[in-house]
């Protein structure tokens, strides 16, 4: 199904997500709703459960034919991910489905290492780097209640209205 998306300033956006003890059949279609609310926007590689309102620590990426991620992992869902490494350092612009009318650069780590849960409940990891990397901890942010505006080292010099044509098209880029 798909679900509304909250936008800034809702306070959930906010608010950090707790663990998922266990996964059951709600948190199951959690997983589908998040695939299918991501899927529903155009060039959206990313969504975490607290953009829809559920504050649950399950993300959803997929970076599949993306041109910056020529050899993409995704799809993946993750449940209590945990990053357990990150190196390096690059700014790049990144957009986000809850702050659709800008953009910004934010400077995040270009390699990654991240624990989790599959939703069929098995502990896995993904090393990843790039884009894919930024991507991953984008939508951990969320979990956390972080926004891409919290990680502007300015907001008058690092944030930027959206172009109209991309607006248009759907936005969901970190």
């Amino acid at each position: 199904m798909i679900r509304d998306v909250l936008r800034y300033p809702d306070r959930r956006l906010k608010t950090p997500a707790v663990p998922l003890r266990g996964i059951g059949p709600e948190a199951r279609r959690l997983a589908v709703d998040l695939v299918d609310t991501a899927r529903h926007y155009p060039r959206t590689v990313g969504i975490a459960a607290p953009q829809v309102g559920a504050l649950w620590r399950m993300v959803y990426i997929d970076c599949t034919g993306h041109r910056s991620v020529p050899d993409p992992a995704g799809p993946i869902v993750m449940v209590n991910p945990l990053i357990v490494r990150r190196d390096g350092s690059e700014i790049g612009r990144e957009g986000c489905l809850s702050l659709p009318d800008i953009t910004a650069n934010v400077a995040r780590a270009t390699d990654v290492t991240v624990r989790y849960r599959t939703i069929d409940g098995d502990e896995t990891e993904l090393t990843t780097s790039g884009f894919e990397a930024r991507v991953v901890l984008h939508e951990i942010d969320h979990l956390d209640g972080v926004l891409i505006l919290d990680r502007v080292a300015s907001l008058t010099l690092d944030v930027f209205p959206r172009k109209e044509r991309s607006r248009t098209k759907g936005s969901g880029r970190p």
